[in-house]
Formats: C-alpha cells, sequence, structure tokens
C-alpha cells in the first residue's frame, strides 16, 4: 500500500520479485493440471517401470532453459542452468541462476522428471527427515513469544540470498527505531548459496556489526541497494582499517576462504560453509535465508518495516513509545535495490 498520490514504478527488483511469484504459481498450475510425473513417474532409473526416456543432462539444460526463458520470464531476464543432481529415482535437482542483462541477480532451484516432461517449482519434503518447527504469522498476525524488558531479535542471513536482502530492507528500519530499546542483530547462515562474493559480504556484515554496531544500519541501508560491501565501508562513515582487520581476522580463525577452496567440505558438494556462527545455526535449528528468531524461538513474519516492528515491539513487556510509531506496511522486493523502493505480493520464500 503507498500513500495517496505516490507513483509506483516497475523496478528490475519489483520485476524479479515477479518472476519468484510466477515460479511459484507454476508449481499451483502444474499440480491442478496434473503436468507432473511425480505420482507416476514416465521414467525409474531401478525397477520394472522403463516408459519414456532418461535424457541426458544437456538436454534437461536445453529443456529447463528453453521452458523457463519462454514462459517464465521477460527480456532481459534469462535462466542459466548451472548444475543437475539427482534428487531420487524419479526427480533431479536442478540449480537455475536468473540472470538481468547476462548478470546474475538470484538463484533458484527446481525439480526435473528425468525425461524432462515434468518441472516442479517448490519444495520436496522427504518423509524421512523431520522438518524444524517454527511459528508463522502473516503481514496481518503478530508472533506469540516470551516477553521480556529488553527483547533480543535476531535475522540468519546469507548476505546475497534475494530474500535475505528482502528481509534485511523491512529490518533496517526497525533497527533504527528501536535500535536502543531491543538488541536487533544480524546473523549468518553456516553456508553460502551464492559464491564467494557472499561469504565475502558475510564477513564485512559481521565485522560491521562486531565493531561498529551503532553503524550498521547505515552500512545495510547502503549494501542492499548495490551490494557493494566493500564501498559501503566509506559509504557509512565506518573505519576502514579497524573493519579490514576484522574480516582478515575473521576469515583467518574460521578458515572461510580455505574451506571455500577445497570443495571436498562444502555441503552436499554444493554449497561452501560458513562455519562463523555454526553453533547459534544449531540452537535455533537454522534452515535457510531468513530465519528470524525472537526472544529465543523462531517465527516467520511479513517481510514489511511494520510487521516486523509490530512482533518485536510485542514482545516488550511494556512497549517503549517508538512502538506507536507507523513504518512502511508494503512488502519489500526480493532482491538488490533500496530500502522502500520496491513491492512484493507476497514474503515468505527462503534460500535453503
Amino acid at each position: 500500500m503507498t500513500d495517496k498520490g505516490e507513483t509506483v514504478a516497475i523496478s528490475k527488483e519489483m520485476l524479479f520479485g515477479i518472476v519468484i511469484v510466477l515460479l511459484a504459481a507454476l508449481l499451483v498450475v502444474s499440480i491442478m493440471t496434473q503436468g507432473f510425473g511425480i505420482l507416476k513417474p514416465n521414467v525409474v532409473v531401478s525397477g520394472n517401470q522403463t516408459a519414456g526416456q532418461k535424457l541426458s543432462d544437456a538436454d534437461l539444460k536445453l529443456k529447463v532453459e528453453t521452458y523457463i526463458n519462454a514462459n517464465l520470464l521477460a527480456a532481459p531476464y534469462t535462466s542459466e542452468v548451472t548444475k543437475i543432481e539427482p534428487f531420487d529415482s524419479y526427480l533431479n535437482l536442478v540449480t537455475v541462476s536468473i540472470k538481468n542483462a547476462g548478470s546474475a541477480v538470484g538463484t533458484e532451484q527446481v525439480y526435473v522428471s528425468n525425461d524432462g516432461s515434468a518441472i516442479l517449482v517448490g519444495r520436496v519434503f522427504k518423509t524421512s527427515e523431520k522438518l524444524n518447527t517454527t511459528t508463522t504469522t502473516d503481514q496481518g498476525q503478530t508472533p506469540t513469544v516470551d516477553k521480556t524488558a529488553r527483547p533480543k531479535a535476531q535475522v540468519f542471513v546469507m548476505a546475497f540470498c534475494p530474500y535475505g536482502l528482502q528481509f534485511l530492507k523491512a529490518y533496517v528500519p526497525v533497527m533504527e527505531l528501536l535500535g536502543d530499546k531491543a538488541d536487533i542483530e544480524v546473523h549468518f547462515v553456516d553456508y553460502a548459496m551464492h559464491g564467494k562474493k557472499e561469504l565475502d559480504g558475510n564477513n564485512y556484515l559481521y565485522c560491521v556489526q562486531k565493531e561498529e554496531k551503532a553503524k550498521l544500519p547505515a552500512y545495510i541501508r547502503c549494501f542492499v541497494t548495490a551490494g557493494d560491501y566493500q564501498g559501503c565501508v566509506a559509504t557509512a562513515g565506518l573505519d576502514s582499517t579497524k573493519i579490514q582487520s576484522c574480516v582478515a581476522q575473521t576469515d583467518s580463525q574460521y578458515s572461510v576462504t580455505s574451506l571455500y577452496n577445497d570443495q571436498s567440505t562444502w555441503v552436499s558438494g554444493q554449497y561452501p560453509q560458513y562455519p562463523v556462527e555454526a553453533a547459534l545455526n544449531e540452537q535455533y535449528g537454522v534452515q535457510g535465508s531468513p530465519t528470524f528468531v525472537l526472544n529465543g524461538k523462531t517465527v516467520s513474519v511479513g517481510r514489511s518495516a511494520e510487521a516486523i516492528k509490530q512482533a518485536v515491539c510485542a514482545a516488550f513487556t511494556t512497549p517503549p513509545a517508538e512502538c506507536q510509531t507507523v513504518l512502511r506496511s508494503d512488502q519489500e522486493a526480493a532482491g538488490l535495490g533500496a530500502a522502500g523502493s520496491g513491492v512484493a505480493t507476497s514474503g515468505s520464500a527462503q534460500c535453503g
């Protein structure tokens, strides 16, 4: 929702959000039209069913890219399959890079049948795996958590995850409003999905919070706009020597770059580790970016500044006067872009 008279332009961040919504909508349409070969797969690599033809990785890559580019993306956005791996005997887990005029702006994963006849967008749940239990809310509901005199809010992100960036855009106004009344922190998922730059971005965000927390909101506002984790040190008025020293020490102490260079250590052989806050990840059962923890309880809130503010304010024993301030109620757009500059129709997706 916007104030009366405000003009909303369709930015590239909004368009990227639309892309994500369309990908999610494909799941619903495919189920309704029985477009998936999941319950009755065309190809099984073991057993007696042999109908259909198992395609090569090259042919699967071509099918997925052709379909997504023709049906789900509009110029200048294109897709590129970067990895194909077996998920089970029916499906392949396919990693797709979404690009804007050739530059990667996000990564998605889809499931593709062995013969390439069906694409599943969404999460596949294995009955052998136990899910982490969370308290879920939407834009109009506030999660129930234990109240304290000084609430503690912790969001776990990957620096370049589009949905982590979406949450940070909504989070920063709350940090600015309530930062001296509550502990409002940024933490990091213990693996990365967006390359070496994500590990470096994590290190910078970690060190800004550690060394100059008062300037963290200004740094985040700069970072979410264009992802320039180095340039934002100067923009936010930070002590460059102090931050660079912390980044080097953190990288060495936790072997961040060393682990990245040794692919045998990557999670599932696909994602480099980021072990800086592994203990917190284990404590809260963090499974993706973003994961929001409020007073020690994992919850889900709408990704607008107002929704997050209401959640934090509800966690006070006695809410301060600042809680009466009304913040922006529109869901932030996923991906890079200035906070408050875009609008998304949904706010529940994760990287991970």
